[in-house]
């Protein structure tokens, strides 16, 4: 029996174009909250013990199989740099990766320990799992509620397998809606419970803006919600979006112009774009293998999200330190993704579902592959929680840093540079990667000494602190 809901994929994304097509005004039309951005692909099987390297037949599989390859965290740590630095201990001892999401997982704690008993990896040193006031019992006959609990399991599971040694708090949202998403954040920022949020959601930009004083509102009090958590060198990681640059209006209308997906487009967080990894030989995947490449995550399942705010006037960072074509492209607004992390559904990463049995019947618990840039932001905030203990202190917010590292001409080696792909999808022609920074992957992924840079960079060059 299988799920109704297997193949999920959230709208939203933008840029500035839509000014001169969609007037900007208030809609009675009401908003639909955030969406998650993940998408479940195939429930795969165990082929191999786990003191193999391969526990998976996807982890062999052609690139150009017709089955999907997927990779564990072995593949993934090895791709970017981190396997080395897990190994000397650098595995995030000592911090709190803070994940909010909506509803929760009624297995989160038991998903965890079926992951990690596969992949040898060891417990967290706490896992906690916050329900806001409010909330109400699980209710498996609700997708909503089942999307979001896997979104919150692949969330813990992959921050987890990056960061092997930090905490993990989990702050459930009582439901998706803007305002307890918002409750959620604030009480993560208000009582400090880490130095590092991710979050793997969106909505709407243009439709948060023809909402008229009600979006507007969404939008100042979030950004003074980030603004928070900057001042409190709070790390904010947020997931691009999988629609590639398309997006809706307020009436939920897919547009035939790109659209901003929100908070990615806000200039306080670091925004994490989609890619399509290769890893393996020229062939096939293989954790035993190295890096291939990658390309702007779209392989038929979603694409990378980034584009160019309509809300947001171009931060400091970008402003002074990304190549004068971007600046231009740009416009004086702010664009996005900063960042990029593997994304594909093609070349997915595995998570397990203890909850399905429950909702659907016996035999649909399992491992499955997923994509989509919900993967890519607790990733990220893993790699910040490395980083975080490699220089001893929190190191608030990111871009500061990782932009004064490329204006500097640093990260043509710290990073991946990703220069083949788009990002167009739904009718909608997206953007193209290119050399340097970019509105498909901004900087690319890390790659061997990145996280060693970031941690050493000083935040007071290139851009506000």
């Amino acid at each position: 029996m299988s799920p109704a809901f297997l193949k999920r994929r959230s709208p939203f994304v933008r840029t500035i174009a839509v000014l001169a097509s969609v007037a900007l005004v208030a809609s009675q039309a009401a908003l639909a909250g955030v969406t998650q951005h993940s998408i479940r692909a195939e429930k795969v099987d165990i082929v191999a013990q786990p003191a193999t390297t391969a526990r998976f037949g996807c982890e062999l599989r052609s690139f150009t199989s017709t089955r999907l390859t997927c990779y564990g965290p072995e593949a993934i740590r090895k791709a970017y740099g981190l396997d080395s630095l897990i190994a000397a201990g650098m595995t995030g001892a000592g911090q709190t990766i803070v994940i909010i999401d909506a509803f929760g997982s009624p297995t989160l704690a038991s998903d965890l320990s079926a992951f990690d008993s596969v992949f040898g990896l060891p417990p967290p040193p706490s896992l906690q799992q916050i329900h806001m006031p409010g909330s109400t019992p699980f209710n498996y006959a609700d997708n909503n509620q089942l999307g979001w609990a896997e979104e919150t399991s692949l969330d813990v599971q992959w921050a987890h397998a990056i960061a092997p040694g930090a905490n993990i708090i989990v702050v459930a949202a009582v439901d998706n809606s803007d305002q307890a998403i918002l409750d959620a954040q604030n009480y993560a920022i208000t009582n400090k419970l880490g130095y590092i949020i991710s979050e793997s959601f969106g909505e709407s930009e243009l439709a948060l803006l023809q909402s008229g004083k009600t979006g507007k509102k969404i939008l100042k009090d979030n950004e003074d919600s980030y603004k928070k958590a900057k001042a409190g060198k709070i790390s904010v990681l947020v997931s691009a979006g999988d629609d590639g640059a398309s997006g809706t209006d307020v009436n939920g209308t897919f547009l035939t112009v790109p659209v901003a997906n929100y908070p990615a487009s806000s200039p306080n967080v670091t925004t994490v774009g989609g890619t399509n990894l290769f890893f393996g030989t020229p062939t096939n995947a293989d954790p035993n293998g190295t890096y291939q490449g990658e390309v702007v995550w779209n392989d038929g399942f979603g694409a990378g999200g980034g584009g160019i705010s309509m809300a947001f006037e171009i931060p400091d960072y970008q402003d002074e330190n990304i190549p004068k074509a971007a600046q231009k492209a740009l416009k004086e607004n702010r664009g996005y993704p900063d960042v990029a992390y593997n994304a594909g559904v093609r070349g997915g990463v595995i998570v397990f579902l203890g909850f399905l049995d429950t909702a659907f019947g016996p035999g649909n618990n399992g491992f499955y592959i997923f994509g989509g840039t919900s993967a890519g932001a607790p990733q990220w905030a893993g790699v910040t929680a490395i980083a975080n203990q490699i220089a001893g202190k929190p190191l608030g917010f990111l871009n500061t840093r990782i932009y004064s590292l490329g204006k500097r001409g640093l990260l043509g080696t710290l990073m991946h540079d990703v220069t083949v792909g788009n990002n167009s999808l739904n009718g909608v022609t997206g953007f193209s990667a290119t050399p340097s920074w970019d509105l498909a992957t901004g900087w690319g992924t890390p790659n061997t000494g990145f996280v060693k840079a970031l941690a050493t960079q000083t935040s007071d060059e290139g851009g506000d602190d």
